[in-house]
């Protein structure tokens, strides 16, 4: 029988939403209601004095009954700033990194990518999240590594893979066809029209994506925009529901 999942990849702004408010509650809510089996999301706070001091991914667990691994990207202040994986079903921490950036600009802000196995039936699936530069030139050096032997390029990753990514990249850049050349993009599959997911109130780009490998077979893909979705971040979340054999 084949494995039926779900996975959302989100960027939450420090669950800082539309009206300024830092809400983890609230980006919980807006997953909760697609009840998804998998979760990444990028851009969170950490004990930061600018977010409360709130440890955001335990939060966000602790309302889906989900376990999670977070990475930092980088420390700010006394906290720590980056991504995380949430699951329902159990989890194994692969790897993590700091991804490189150019030199000579080591004050900007760093990113990071977290690898994870999640064990679902009788199959094991690969996650990874990740959130590329704001840098053309940096995004490029960073997909390289990633799509390299020590990452998507590894054998361990042959299995069922998904990639969730904030590329800061739109279809058209190079980046993003670096990853369509070895993996499937969801918005893509079904012959679906894609939608843009930033900014959250009126999206004109598409930055935000769901890649697989060509073993996952994609039923549906949701990037909602109801009045939670627009206010809760400044990027709208992607969900998608597939399956493999």
């Amino acid at each position: 029988m084949p494995v039926e999942f779900s996975v959302i990849t989100y960027n939450v702004h420090s669950c800082v939403g539309k009206d300024g408010k830092s809400s983890p509650e609230r980006i919980a809510n807006v997953i909760a209601e697609f009840e998804p089996d998998i979760v990444a999301l990028q851009e969170l706070d950490i004990r930061l004095m600018r977010s409360g001091l709130a440890d955001q991914a335990e939060i966000i667990a602790e309302n889906l009954k989900m376990r999670y691994h977070f990475h930092p990207s980088f420390r700010l202040e006394e906290g720590l700033y980056g991504n995380a994986i949430l699951s329902s079903h159990p989890m194994t921490f692969v790897k993590a990194a700091e991804l490189p950036t150019l030199p000579g600009r080591m004050k900007i802000e760093r990113r990071g990518v977290l690898w994870v196995e999640i064990s679902t039936a009788d199959r094991k699936m690969q996650v990874v999240n990740t959130h590329l530069g704001l840098k053309r030139r940096e995004r490029l050096v960073q997909s390289e590594l990633l799509l390299g032997p020590d990452w998507i390029g590894n054998p361990s990753s042959s299995g069922p893979l998904i990639l969730c990514a904030d590329l800061n990249a739109l279809p058209i850049s190079r980046v993003y066809k670096r990853f369509r050349k070895k993996l499937m993009d969801v918005q893509y599959a079904n012959e679906a029209s894609p939608k843009r997911t930033y900014p959250s109130s009126f999206p004109v780009a598409r930055i935000d994506h769901i890649f697989v490998s060509s073993d996952v077979t994609i039923r549906e893909v949701i990037v909602p925009r109801t009045r939670l979705t627009r206010l809760a971040s400044d990027h709208l979340p992607v969900i998608v529901r597939a399956e493999i054999p």
